[in-house]
């Protein structure tokens, strides 16, 4: 198993954090092949890339896609772009827990998402508790090693426009210098550093069910940085 070349799939390569997470490991080296799984085309010349765009409703039918070492799934949307709480709810629980029972089967090594702060099941946030209700399904796989990213608000540069959000990430960048102390596990994140701490966690070894709170996302990236 030391002579196993790492190959690596990457689930919403093409959304905020994902997008900055395939140039890392493409800079980083570590992965003989990058399947990056989207819903539409996108570029990517790079030679151990691959892109593929698929039906994320029938994530199954993509099995030998899964027969990877480590699952990236940056797969995320906002209540207002799905249009409904149902489609949110697809994007945000059934493909990433859809993709954790594939990687179980497949033999997967790691299997790393993320979520957000706040998760939790039984939230009155419906946003808070589809993320939760997502942890608590990944804990009942049988996957040697799972890894959980809760980040804050995130920041960077969209593909789309989203009002709320630009304006947050506006107020984030003087609020930041305010959260210090108690308060410095709610400050804004880059989502490159995301990205950086999910590229970093795939190389190390621990195992069973890990999870990083933003503080901790951005203690492990300014490490690699």
């Amino acid at each position: 198993m030391k002579n196993r070349k790492k190959t690596a799939l990457v689930l919403g390569a093409s959304g905020l954090v994902g997008n900055e997470l395939v140039k890392i490991l493409i800079q980083q080296k570590n992965y003989e092949k990058i399947h990056m799984l989207v819903r539409r085309p996108i570029e990517s010349n790079h030679p151990s890339c691959e892109v593929h765009v698929v039906d994320f409703d029938k994530l199954d039918t993509y099995s030998e896609l899964f027969q990877v070492t480590d699952v990236f799934c940056c797969l995320g949307t906002t209540i207002k772009k799905a249009k409904s709480k149902e489609a949110f709810r697809k994007v945000d629980y059934e493909y990433p827990v859809e993709a954790a029972k594939i990687s179980s089967k497949t033999g997967v090594e790691k299997f790393l998402i993320i979520t957000a702060m706040g998760s939790n099941s039984k939230s009155l946030i419906f946003y808070n508790q589809v993320k939760g209700q997502v942890e608590e399904a990944l804990g009942k796989l049988i996957i040697p090693s799972v890894h959980i990213f809760r980040p804050s608000l995130l920041l960077g540069e969209r593909t789309e426009f989203r009002f709320g959000e630009r304006i947050a990430e506006k107020a984030s960048a003087f609020l930041n210098l305010l959260m210090v102390g108690a308060l410095r596990p709610y400050k804004a994140i880059e989502a490159r550093n995301v990205a950086a701490a999910m590229a970093a966690v795939a190389q190390t070894d621990k195992s069973g069910v890990n999870i990083y709170p933003s503080h901790e996302i951005e203690r492990i990236a300014r490490e690699k940085n």
